[in-house]
């Protein structure tokens, strides 16, 4: 849609963008903003209300492998087309998938030549409305992680408890049948997940469009950013991730997530306290893992390289919002990303001891998101993982998942 604008506006005359707008179930207030010299602080709310919650609501997915969110076939039709506003590859066009029950079924895509959409937004608002949008994105962001901890807070010593006792099975199920609101759980981790990939396309989108008008300066920041020594101050690393954010080049630190979770402090709960909440969190993610496997949509599909349920975007969550807590705390990022690791393994193997086929008819697809969490981590290694979770436990699990999609699409 923006490239269309973009379009307009290149050869001068802006393609009827009032007429156009209202063709897309704009509102007069959103046009008005529009005209007001693109006043970018309506884009944050369109984008927030009308794709990000659709997409909690398993309307749309984000497939990783066309860098796109997608609509999923429904009952009742969407009224936009969510690929038309989050493309940025160029590659997002008519697509067909057809399921009864088994997502990721007869999944084709024809090249076309949508625009990149996210690439055209980020050409209207510019840095510092790319900036607000960010913002306003981890805000969002920051409620979620609120609520999470709140259930954290509900199940604190149970968790306490299961966070020294990984390595006693018995115990661990005994005690993970006391915890409450874990499907809640990885549902706000899901959705934290979700806003956080979009937020690396729009970022990613930034960095395409300020390399192509100002490359040198670009480039002379993503080489401040890359040679950053690992004994640096961290306040002095947080100001070098800042302007590299601002650049759109990816941090190991989100700043503005640590911005946004930093607002959080209580003057209630003690420093100490605060900080056990942030590790009994990743507990609590760690160890409730396992119960996505009895969920038919967390079947992997290799055509997008994710789940039609978006749980692989899980993997973007957990790691960025381990290193934003931790930052915080003054805690070792790597260290609890460690511990996390150990209790999803642990967790995760427990699966294939069990006789349920129901709960455990897309184990596979599940174990694929250790590999995923490693794979987006630059703090965890292969070698970590391999120590936690045998590799030919993944590589099994990878050839069934293919081997699947092909006897479904055959």
């Amino acid at each position: 849609m923006w490239s269309h604008i973009c379009c307009g506006s290149s050869e001068g005359h802006l393609l009827k963008v009032q007429q156009f707008l209202l063709d897309n179930n704009w509102t007069s207030s959103d046009i008005a903003q529009f005209q007001d010299s693109l006043n970018w602080t309506c884009f944050p709310g369109r984008y927030l209300e009308t794709l990000l919650r659709q997409v909690s609501n398993g309307h749309i997915a984000y497939f990783p492998a066309m860098k796109a969110f997608v609509n999923l076939p429904t009952e009742n039709e969407l009224s936009f087309t969510a690929e038309e506003y989050s493309d940025i590859s160029g590659n997002a066009t008519a697509w067909a998938l057809v399921t009864e029950g088994q997502p990721g079924r007869h999944m084709t895509f024809s090249p076309g030549c949508l625009p990149a959409e996210m690439r055209s937004l980020s050409e209207l608002l510019g840095p510092y409305g790319m900036k607000f949008l960010s913002e306003s994105l981890m805000w969002h962001i920051s409620s979620q992680v609120a609520e999470l901890k709140k259930l954290v807070v509900e199940n604190m010593d149970i968790l306490t408890q299961m966070r020294t006792s990984f390595d006693k099975p018995d115990q661990m199920v005994a005690l993970f049948k006391k915890l409450s609101s874990v499907d809640s759980v990885l549902k706000r981790m899901t959705i934290i997940g979700v806003i956080l990939s979009f937020r690396s396309l729009a970022q990613e989108a930034l960095r395409d469009v300020l390399s192509h008008h100002i490359p040198f300066l670009v480039s002379s920041v993503e080489d401040f950013k890359d040679h950053i020594p690992r004994e640096t101050d961290l306040k002095v690393a947080m100001n070098v991730y800042e302007l590299s954010s601002a650049a759109g080049l990816p941090c190991e630190i989100d700043p503005a997530l640590v911005v946004a979770l930093s607002s959080q402090k209580s003057d209630n709960i003690s420093p100490e306290e605060e900080y056990k909440i942030a590790c009994l969190l990743m507990v609590f993610v760690a160890v409730s893992l396992p119960t996505l496997a009895s969920n038919v949509m967390s079947q992997y599909s290799p055509a997008i390289e994710g789940h039609c349920n978006n749980i692989h975007c899980l993997a973007k969550a957990v790691n960025q919002i381990a290193a934003a807590l931790f930052t915080i705390h003054k805690g070792s990022i790597e260290d609890r990303l460690k511990e996390f690791l150990a209790l999803a393994s642990s967790s995760l193997l427990k699966i294939g001891q069990e006789s349920d086929k129901v709960a455990t008819r897309n184990r596979e697809s599940v174990y694929l998101l250790l590999d995923m969490i490693v794979q987006e981590s630059p703090f965890l290694t292969m070698d970590l993982l391999e120590s936690c979770f045998p590799y030919v436990l993944l590589r099994n699990a990878y050839h069934a998942v293919y081997k699947q999609s092909v006897a479904s699409s055959a």
